[in-house]
């Protein structure tokens, strides 16, 4: 039983992970990178945007800085081009997941209210840490919901 809070968010970044991994391989393969629409988000795309980002929060945990040059076409353009390849996404999503994870043990108590500048607006570095776990949680249920119109959910 988790008895911080960093306790807690490791263990359930761990598990949303796990648990966006099961929901993607619910989905056939070749139904992965199929878009509901001729622009929504695939299952892939959604798995790559956690995987990155994953990594990107635990910079930012590490930092206490928002990097100011981050560059959004670049980040679209890569994420893009890992969402092509599952293998590429599961072992990226399981690299950035022990790094965010590391990260959140990391944090000291005290540390957990201090406040991160973001562009739109402030953040504690405790709702940073929770990003990971909830961003992979938010996208498991947008990947179900793809699974469920495949009728695979019944």
């Amino acid at each position: 039983m988790p008895h911080t809070l960093q306790d807690f968010l490791a263990s359930a970044t761990l598990k949303a992970a796990a648990d966006l991994e099961t929901a993607l391989l619910r989905i056939p393969e070749d139904k992965r990178g199929w878009s509901v629409m001729g622009d929504a988000r695939t299952a892939l795309d959604m798995a790559a945007e956690c995987a990155m980002l994953c990594s990107s929060t635990a910079e930012l945990m590490k930092s206490r800085v928002w990097d100011t040059n981050f560059d959004f076409a670049e980040y679209v353009r890569t994420k893009d081009e890992l969402a092509k390849d599952w293998n590429a996404v599961k072992e990226l999503l399981a690299k950035n997941t022990a790094f965010a994870i590391d990260s959140i043990n990391a944090i000291p108590d005290e540390a957990l209210s201090a406040e991160i500048t973001m562009p739109f607006g402030t953040m504690t570095l405790a709702q940073i840490a929770a990003y990971p776990y909830w961003n992979m949680s938010y996208h498991e249920g947008q990947i179900n919901y793809i699974a469920s119109m495949l009728g695979l959910l019944k």
